[in-house]
């Protein structure tokens, strides 16, 4: 079966050895050539930030999806959010979130779907069942 093919896709999560898995699981899937990693939402959100200054070819090069921690230091999951939010419509539309966490409260599940861009919830680790089903 064909999967979609993204130009690229992030990974933003603290821990190290999901971010190794995960990228492994990506790359094994086919989905995408190119990840971008970053283990702190801080240096993601900059990154983006840094893109968006690129001008028309920006959109050549935004992610397409952003797989999403919730639980890190410095700045968690929601607050990566909140600040996306201030992020240009463009890159808005362009960058579809997948929070990708170990949480199972409920509370988290909900308040993820305050946010328009959130496409969806997926426990880790990310296996290549939950990339096929990917529709987003």
């Amino acid at each position: 079966m064909a999967q979609k093919k993204y130009y690229s896709v992030m990974l933003i999560d603290d821990n190290e050895i999901d971010n190794l898995i995960n990228q492994k699981m990506i790359e094994a899937s086919k989905i995408s050539d190119n990840i971008f990693i970053h283990s702190g939402a801080k240096s993601a959100i900059e990154f983006l930030r840094n893109i968006e200054k690129l001008g028309d070819i920006a959109d050549q090069v935004l992610p397409e999806l952003i797989f999403l921690d919730i639980d890190m230091p410095l700045m968690d999951g929601f607050q990566f959010l909140d600040l996306f939010d201030q992020l240009n419509e463009k890159t808005k539309e362009k960058c579809k979130i997948i929070m990708l966490t170990s949480s199972i409260n409920p509370q988290d599940i909900s308040r993820s779907q305050n946010y328009s861009y959130v496409k969806k919830y997926v426990n880790k680790p990310l296996t290549q069942k939950n990339l096929t089903a990917l529709e987003v």
